[in-house]
């Protein structure tokens, strides 16, 4: 009886062993999806296990859990990382799930450097999705050049009163005292933990010089962070869009740091996936996003729309592309003139770029989605309850960015694995590679991984939103999952279930080392004697003489 019961235990032990874990095991089961891992290319119908937020197990055994979603018909992908939105509020925030997105973060503007931390601090504990954000050069300016300190939202929706207000942070090349103001307001963010830098240069043509970008890389570079680049002739025609995106990589490839290409979907944007591939192949973490629209938004006062670039320079009709967001009508150049004096941040849509590109660009390996999602105005009042038909209009790519690359993925035969790439690998690798580890752990599905999670039905997923009305919700994405937590359950997002994660650095010392011009000479001259031109704050030479740093 004894010899019995050994081989019963041991049999019982053999049978634990190759069994599939019990229902106590996870929190949450996953059944019957298509799961699909954009990193390793497994696509196949299985079972995923979750457990303490993490994805523990994919598996065509059959499993239980507390908690089980039946996803058959429906792809289980990676959650959709969103690394180009300027709205992280929460009346955004349900449209941001109906999207299938689990991570926003504003890369392109950013938050102001010394109200970084207060920015994450205020979302803790209180956002569905993940959130993350840059350090905004043009904030810096704001502050140094037109001692702006009226900070209310602490990122991107601040632009509204820093733009309206006065030009200097636009038009005013500093000295190299200010510069050195700047790059440390800038240094505060990334000792804060700033993802990267952002950088609207395209906004501030005139006032930026080749050395301040070239500064604000080396700093960026010694954190080991990128650079994120609303490039400088953005938008312009196929020789100004590449140019404004060589200066970044030249830079980039010199001082051995990340870059990002934000929205290159204009003029030229071939060559720079070349420019970018290219690169890549030769080790440089350097890569780029699109959103699937024609045209994009902007601020009526935006350097770009006056009459000298758009019509002069680039042949452009207000006529056929300035669009007023609100009303939908196109702007003429005297209307644009007289809305100037009332409002001269109001949003328009610009069409800039043939549709057929469109689809193009999603064909493209390597590039990722951002959707450059607008802040709504005025926001005064909009909660999570808002109804979505009673949001104040914007941009449609705020609402249906990615649902809208999975439509024409479908509509076009391009693979779905590449479309999924681009909703979510293709901003965490390189992110991850950067040494952000909180994105090492996402925009996959794996065993140990993160566990966010978007299940989409791939025949029926599309977009709504319009240039008429921007803020219809995206259908056929039924189920989020952030943090192993659901957060949107047959596409009804819910209210008050807040496990979305800040993703950051953690906070440093400083890095920065303020310019000097005895320094730059004694490093590059083979002799110290100052012959003039080129040296970090110098002016432009106005009067045939050497420029004098000042």
């Amino acid at each position: 009886m004894k010899n019995l019961k050994v081989v019963l235990g041991l049999i019982a032990l053999s049978l634990m062993m190759v069994m599939p874990a019990m229902a106590a095991d996870y929190d949450l089961v996953i059944n019957n999806g298509r799961v699909m891992d954009p990193e390793t290319k497994y696509d196949a119908v299985a079972n995923v296990g979750v457990k303490d937020g993490k994805i523990a197990v994919i598996t065509k055994d059959k499993i239980t859990g507390k908690e089980t979603i039946d996803a058959k018909g429906l792809v289980v992908a990676p959650g959709f990382i969103d690394g180009h939105q300027h709205c992280i509020e929460p009346y955004q925030y349900r449209l941001m799930l109906r999207d299938g997105r689990t991570t926003l973060l504003d890369t392109e503007i950013g938050a102001h450097g010394p109200k970084l931390g207060e920015w994450y601090k205020r979302r803790e504990g209180n956002a569905p999705v993940n959130f993350g954000v840059a350090v905004a050069h043009e904030f810096a300016r704001a502050e140094v050049l037109d001692g702006f300190k009226d900070w209310k939202h602490l990122y991107t929706p601040d632009a509204a009163q820093t733009r309206s207000t006065k030009e200097g942070w636009s038009k005013t090349r500093p000295t190299l005292e200010q510069g050195n103001q700047i790059l440390a307001l800038i240094d505060q963010g990334l000792q804060q933990g700033g993802l990267g830098i952002g950088s609207t240069v395209g906004y501030m043509r005139a006032g930026v010089s080749a050395r301040e970008i070239f500064e604000l890389q080396k700093l960026g570079g010694r954190y080991g962070r990128f650079i994120a680049m609303h490039f400088r002739y953005t938008p312009g025609d196929d020789t100004s869009e590449v140019n404004g995106i060589q200066e970044m990589l030249a830079n980039a490839a010199a001082l051995g740091t990340p870059a990002i290409a934000s929205h290159f979907n204009n003029p030229g944007y071939n060559m720079v996936h070349e420019l970018l591939v290219r690169m890549r192949e030769r080790g440089y973490n350097v890569w780029g996003e699109i959103y699937p629209y024609a045209a994009g938004s902007t601020a009526l006062n935006a350097v770009f729309l006056e009459p000298e670039v758009w019509v002069k320079a680039l042949g452009h009709k207000y006529e056929e592309t300035l669009q007023d967001v609100a009303t939908g009508e196109f702007y003429t150049q005297k209307s644009r003139e007289e809305m100037l004096k009332k409002e001269p941040t109001r949003l328009v849509v610009v069409y800039k770029i043939p549709e057929s590109a469109i689809v193009d660009w999603i064909k493209m390996p390597g590039v990722a989605i951002g959707s450059d999602g607008m802040p709504m105005i005025p926001d005064d009042n909009l909660t999570w309850d808002t109804p979505y038909e009673d949001l104040p209009n914007t941009h449609p790519r705020t609402s249906g960015s990615f649902a809208t690359v999975l439509r024409l993925a479908r509509e076009n035969n391009i693979p779905l694995m590449q479309a999924v790439s681009m909703t979510s690998y293709n901003y965490a690798k390189p992110l991850g590679d950067m040494g952000l580890k909180a994105m090492q752990v996402r925009g996959r599905m794996q065993k140990g991984m993160v566990a966010d999670i978007t299940m989409f039905d791939p025949e029926t997923v599309r977009d709504n939103s319009t240039y008429a009305k921007g803020t219809l919700p995206s259908t056929g994405i039924l189920h989020v999952i952030v943090n192993g937590t659901i957060v949107m359950k047959d596409q009804e997002p819910l209210k008050g279930v807040n496990p979305g994660q800040p993703i950051r650095f953690e906070p440093v010392e400083s890095k920065f080392e303020p310019l000097t011009k005895e320094g730059w000479t004694q490093t590059y001259y083979a002799s110290p004697i100052d012959s003039g031109g080129g040296i970090p704050g110098s002016q432009p030479n106005q009067g045939g003489s050497p420029a004098t740093p000042r």
